[in-house]
C-alpha cells in the first residue's frame, strides 16, 4: 500500500509519520517545507496548490491523507488559496490517478457555533456553523469531499479534528483532545479498504469529558483508547472545575467564535 500524507511537516503530520510507517507500506510525504525521508518513506517537495507537484505525489497512491493547509484564522485570500484551491487540486489529482480513498482534515471549527445538548453527545454530522474564515474553509472542504464522492465515487472521510497534540494543553482540551496514537488509529480506520462511501467523523479521543459522539467513528472501525483525564490534575492544578456553560466549554469552537475575522493567528 502507498499512502500519501500532505502537510507532512506540519504539527499533525509530524505526529503521524512515525505512527503510520509499517511493513508493506510506502509512506509518501508532501510538503512545501524541506523533508528528509526515513525508512519506508518517500519525500516530495512542493505546494498542494501546484497541480504538477500534486499529480506526481499522488501517482500510484492507494489513499491520500490531506492535512496540508492553514490551521488557524488568516486573511481571506490566503485561506481560499491554500485551504480551498489546495484541496481541490488534491481531489482532482486523486480522481485522475484512480486513488481509492481521500481523508480530508476538516476541523471542529467547521461547526464552531454549535453547542452542547444536555446528556446527548453531539453527532459528527451536526450541521455546519463555522466560527471563522478558517472554519468556513473547512466547511467548504467537507462540501468538496461530498461533491467528489457523489460525482466520482471517491471514498471520502472528513475528520472534524479536535485538539491534536502530544497532550492536552488547557482545560478545554480535556474534552476535545485527540491523542497522536488515536489520530493514527483514526487514519488507519479511514484508509482501510473496507471503509467505503462518504463519512464525517469527530477526531477526538475517548475522553471522560468528551461531549462529541464516537458513533460515526465506530461505524468505520475507529475505537479510540486514550483519555485526557489522566492530565486533568496537572492542567487544573487544584483550581476550579471548568464551567460547562461557559462559552469556551459550551461551544464547539470555543474561543474561535470570538476571534476577529481575517486576522492571522500567531
Amino acid at each position: 500500500m502507498t499512502l500519501l500524507l500532505t502537510g507532512a511537516a506540519g504539527n499533525m503530520g509530524t505526529l503521524l509519520r512515525p505512527r503510520l510507517v509499517r511493513d508493506g507500506r510506502t509512506l509518501r510525504l508532501l510538503d512545501a517545507a524541506p523533508l528528509t525521508a526515513g525508512p519506508g518513506e518517500q519525500a516530495h517537495a512542493g505546494s498542494v496548490t501546484d497541480p504538477a507537484v500534486v499529480a506526481a505525489a499522488v501517482d500510484g497512491a492507494d489513499a491520500v491523507v490531506h492535512l496540508a493547509g492553514i490551521s488557524g484564522e488568516a486573511g481571506w485570500d490566503e485561506i481560499v488559496e491554500t485551504n480551498l484551491t489546495g484541496t481541490r487540486t488534491v481531489l482532482d489529482a486523486a480522481v485522475a490517478a484512480g486513488v481509492r480513498t481521500v481523508v480530508l482534515a476538516s476541523s471542529n471549527h467547521a461547526a464552531g457555533f454549535r453547542t452542547r445538548a444536555d446528556g446527548v453527545p453531539l453527532p459528527a454530522t451536526v450541521e455546519q456553523a463555522p466560527d471563522t474564515y478558517y472554519g468556513w474553509s473547512k466547511a467548504a472542504v467537507e462540501g468538496m469531499g461530498r461533491l467528489y464522492h457523489e460525482r466520482y465515487g471517491l471514498t471520502v472521510v472528513s475528520l472534524r479534528i479536535g485538539t491534536c497534540f502530544e497532550k492536552p494543553r488547557n482545560a478545554r482540551a480535556l474534552a476535545t483532545w485527540l491523542s497522536p496514537d488515536d489520530a493514527a488509529r483514526l487514519v488507519e480506520a479511514s484508509v482501510d479498504p473496507d471503509t467505503r462511501g462518504h463519512h464525517l467523523v469527530w477526531g477526538v479521543s475517548a475522553n471522560t469529558r468528551r461531549w462529541w459522539s464516537l458513533e460515526e467513528g465506530a461505524a468505520i472501525g475507529f475505537h479510540p483508547r486514550d483519555d485526557a483525564e489522566v492530565f486533568a490534575a496537572e492542567i487544573l492544578a487544584g483550581g476550579p472545575e471548568p464551567d460547562p456553560a461557559a462559552p469556551e466549554h459550551h461551544r464547539v469552537g470555543g474561543g474561535f467564535c470570538d476571534l476577529p475575522l481575517g486576522v492571522r493567528m500567531r
